[in-house]
């Protein structure tokens, strides 16, 4: 186990056409142009991951030709698709309730932008932001909230990276039924649990590019989607072990900072990055870490940065 020091930045962005996102965005070209694959970075590849894109989330479109002019960069359209990554597993542990959803981001600290950001580009959002303008976790003004979790079966096939997906879901849809119906025609290039809480719903499905979408048996997830779970698999990733013990701990927060859900491993990169409390109905999120918390909020969303110290000395 060991315990490390990680930032944290809040930043507001608008709708992304008064420099602030481009200028976030621009200073985090140089690792994020390396997540293209091959064939995105080909003309056909390119026009493919386009055509994808307006097929599926045409509402964004225009949002997406107003950040590529900002980003200004080659291959930075394709990009902004997520639709022509190279894929990346997570580990990651959820639970949703009506009116609350609460996770751990687990992974590699070094590889995890750390950027808490509220942004208008369709409609007031808030979340954790990735790759640019994806998102892990979020909430919108309806009071809609989601996360991922890999769903812990190493595929990659076409389609979207789910962090644009949620963003997607957060800027267009209402309430848990409106996103679900919307998920089952969005091709995802990896397996992934989603989590989806409203005032008045709260599940779980599996997503992934060779299964229909399935609602699992309730709104909990860590990282499988069907059983047996291999014992290699359960050895390394304990999915199993997490997944009893946040149906048994429920919307508790304590019990995410400690052991079996709160995870110390990141040499491996698997230790818990940051936990994650989402009441959208009240427009807020509360970031939590060993000994210290952070909240944002629709109506008082503070920029600014945070130096924390993730993992635990026991």
């Amino acid at each position: 186990m060991s315990r490390q020091q990680k930032t944290f930045r809040a930043i507001e962005v608008g709708d992304g056409s008064d420099g602030r996102w481009a200028a976030h965005a621009q200073a985090l070209w140089p690792d994020a142009q390396g997540w293209l694959t091959d064939e995105g970075r080909t003309a056909q590849g390119a026009e493919r991951a386009r055509k994808l894109f307006e097929t599926h989330m045409p509402e964004l479109a225009p949002v997406l030709d107003r950040l590529a002019r900002g980003l200004d960069r080659p291959d930075g359209e394709t990009f902004l698709t997520l639709a022509a990554l190279r894929p990346f597993f997570s580990g990651c542990t959820q639970t949703g309730d009506t009116g609350t959803l609460l996770r751990n981001y687990d992974f590699d600290p070094d590889d995890c932008e750390g950027t808490i950001v509220s942004s208008r580009f369709l409609r007031p959002v808030i979340g954790t932001q990735d790759a640019a303008w994806g998102l892990l976790d979020g909430m919108n003004d309806a009071g809609l909230a989601v996360s991922l979790t890999f769903g812990g079966r190493f595929l990659h096939g076409p389609g979207f990276a789910v962090l644009i997906v949620l963003r997607y879901l957060l800027e267009t849809c209402d309430t848990v039924g409106d996103a679900i119906g919307r998920l089952r025609s969005i091709p995802i290039s990896i397996p992934q649990n989603v989590t989806l809480v409203d005032p008045e719903r709260a599940a779980t499905v599996f997503v992934g590019p060779d299964i229909p979408l399935t609602e699992a048996p309730d709104a909990c997830a860590a990282n499988h989607q069907h059983l047996p779970v291999p014992d290699e698999q359960e050895r390394v990733s304990r999915t199993q072990e997490r997944l009893r013990a946040v149906r048994a701990a429920g919307t508790d927060v304590s019990a995410m900072l400690r052991p079996p859900l709160y995870r110390s491993r990141y040499d491996e990169g698997s230790g818990t990055v940051y936990t994650a409390h989402y009441e959208p109905s009240e427009g807020r999120v509360t970031y939590y870490w060993p000994g210290e918390s952070w909240a944002q909020s629709f109506a008082g969303f503070a920029p600014g940065s945070r130096t924390v110290t993730i993992g635990r000395p026991d």
